[in-house]
């Protein structure tokens, strides 16, 4: 069968302005005097994988390793310095705390702009508003302003729309260890849904636990290069006992 997720030797690069300039005049100064210096940053090194429709994939590694970028190519936010992507279904990617969300407005405006965004029109958003924010828990704050919420409220409202019919990939990024308790539960019970009616998962989590229970395979990249990729358990053995050795 045809994978739902294909990544091809992808390599991302990112050119850093490492000069030291405290504002925008300073920084128009060097360059207008050729002052600005530039490194080039390698966040992703030559990655390959797929990912076939209904699997669950977690994906490891340390902060800095390229995980979140890795999520931003395959959801088409970036595009890759050289390699390919090929996705095949709708994504509804939960990445960076309230992208996609416009601080100004109220949740209750969000949920329409989010929504369209994600590909949902104005009668479906308007059939299942209720839905959205009961599951949110926002209550008389869903016509505050989105940057009078916590971070917790904001994830809240996102994981509520995204997650609002199963996408055929749902790409999430630590979304599992936002909010409390009994939030995290309820998102969990959403998740365990999704992944029954056949969505296909790519998940990010520095909980070892959480990958081992609900995911059936597991990638491992470090310094931007595919460590290791395979059935769940190995790979979060292998990447748990290179941790507690010291990570070198």
């Amino acid at each position: 069968m045809e994978p739902i997720i294909t990544v091809e030797h992808v390599t991302m690069n990112f050119r850093i302005n490492v000069s030291r300039t405290n504002s925008l005049k300073e920084y128009f100064v060097a360059k207008l005097k050729g002052r600005l210096r530039y490194e080039n940053f390698q966040a992703l090194r030559d990655v390959t994988f797929s990912v076939q429709q209904g699997e669950i994939l977690g994906i490891l590694g340390r902060n800095g390793a390229g995980k979140s970028t890795l999520l931003k190519v395959i959801s088409g936010i970036y595009r890759p310095t050289s390699g390919s992507v090929v996705t095949r279904g709708r994504i509804a990617p939960m990445l960076e705390l309230g992208s996609g969300f416009d601080y100004e407005l109220s949740g209750r405006d969000n949920i329409f702009l989010n929504g369209a965004i994600l590909g949902f029109d104005e009668k479906f958003l308007h059939d299942r508003y209720d839905e959205i924010v009961e599951f949110s828990e926002l209550g008389e704050f869903i016509d505050q302003p989105i940057k009078t919420y916590s971070s917790g409220m904001v994830m809240r409202l996102a994981f509520a729309v995204a997650t609002l019919v199963s996408p055929e990939i749902l790409i999430v990024d630590e979304i599992l260890s936002v909010g409390d308790a009994a939030f995290q539960k309820k998102s969990y019970a959403r998740m365990m849904e999704m992944m029954s009616s056949g969505t296909t998962v790519l998940m990010v989590s520095h909980n070892i636990d959480q990958i081992r229970s609900m995911c059936q395979r597991a990638i491992w990249l470090d310094h931007g290069s595919l460590r290791m990729s395979g059935e769940v358990a190995p790979v979060c053995d292998a990447y748990t006992q290179w941790l507690e050795a010291g990570g070198a």
